[in-house]
């Protein structure tokens, strides 16, 4: 049986952007061009692509923008932002034209005022709500406004964009939203409502927006990206260009693992090797090959038998490996060789 390539069948491609299209203000290598040829039914099914990220500090029309000038064919319609999920939650829990209190920048700031909600910055406007996203100007004064704003009513309904605990960026990896989020939950002792990913809201406003009948989700984090697409019963890709790595991804738990690990998204177009397990009649032990790669679990330690030409056919396998032995990750030895 001929092995299939990861976009067989589907007719939308969501993808995540940092760490998967972009790295700051550069494209990724290889992100542009595999993204374009995806949706030009290069291999005779036309697909839908959509943008999505948790990122709450632009707007979706200045993200466009950032995407077309890359080169990729989007406009303001293809990007659905956390913001954009967060409000459908808001509307759900306040009255429409309600003042509510936002930290955050413009990509809040504005899909707020769009929905027709009041922006406040100050508790003592007593907002209906608080809203909560990332941009790189909040500071102590914000965070501060929504904790008196919930502590002074405990039920005040809190919706948070996202909680990412990091972010990348040109420079490396910066602090994310679910660090400021966690600094009003320590003040103020409880959790927000959230919108973006792992959480659902933004996969059902993606598909509400889209439509399609299969969807492929495309991220660089497992416990964002790939758990949400779990979630929301997407088969999922991570492209080892952004946040998670080979440790990672041969440590992910079984809510946390992608359909599909890539390199880079010219695999996308690649057939997808099959991962065969079989057992040696010699030793007993459990041996996965995947093309040319083949890793071998010996009681409780994994060992190469062959690298092979490719190193992600090498991870695959150990991926198959590990997750297939049901045995924790903690608990066994894995050759250095296959994560570092």
């Amino acid at each position: 049986m001929t092995d299939r390539t990861p976009l067989d069948g589907v007719d939308l491609v969501l993808a995540d952007l940092d760490g998967v299209v972009y790295k700051g203000d550069a494209a990724i290598p290889h992100a542009v061009e595999s993204l374009n040829a995806a949706s030009g039914s290069a291999d005779g099914q036309t697909r839908r692509i959509g943008y999505l990220t948790n990122n709450a500090s632009r707007t979706a029309a200045s993200v466009a923008e950032h995407l077309a000038s890359l080169g990729l064919r989007a406009v303001e319609d293809d990007v659905v932002t956390s913001p954009q999920a967060a409000i459908r939650l808001l509307a759900e829990l306040v009255p429409s034209g309600a003042t509510v209190l936002v930290v955050g920048g413009e990509g809040l700031t504005s899909v707020v005022e769009q929905a027709g909600f009041v922006v406040t910055r100050s508790a003592l406007d007593q907002p209906a709500a608080v809203i909560q996203g990332f941009a790189p100007d909040v500071g102590w004064k914000d965070l501060a406004e929504a904790s008196f704003a919930l502590n002074d009513d405990p039920e005040r309904p809190w919706v948070a964009t996202n909680t990412d605990w990091t972010i990348p960026v040109a420079r490396g990896i910066a602090p994310g939203n679910g660090t400021l989020v966690g600094a009003v939950h320590n003040a103020v002792g409880r959790l927000p409502v959230v919108a973006g990913k792992p959480e659902i809201a933004i996969f059902e406003e993606a598909v509400r927006r889209f439509g399609g009948t299969k969807a492929l989700f495309i991220g660089d984090r497992l416990d964002t990206d790939i758990l949400g697409a779990n979630r929301a019963g997407m088969d999922s890709v991570l492209v080892l260009t952004g946040i998670d790595g080979r440790k990672q991804a041969l440590a992910a738990n079984a809510k946390s693992r992608p359909t599909y690990i890539l390199g880079d998204l010219r695999e996308l177009a690649e057939e997808y090797p099959r991962a065969v397990s079989t057992t040696d009649p010699r030793s007993g032990d459990t041996v996965v090959t995947v093309r040319g790669a083949a890793v071998r679990l010996a009681k409780s330690t994994v060992t190469i038998d062959r690298a092979g030409d490719r190193p992600i056919d090498l991870l695959r396998a150990a991926t198959a490996l590990i997750w297939g032995s049901g045995l924790p990750i903690y608990g066994l030895d894995v050759a250095p060789e296959l994560y570092s």
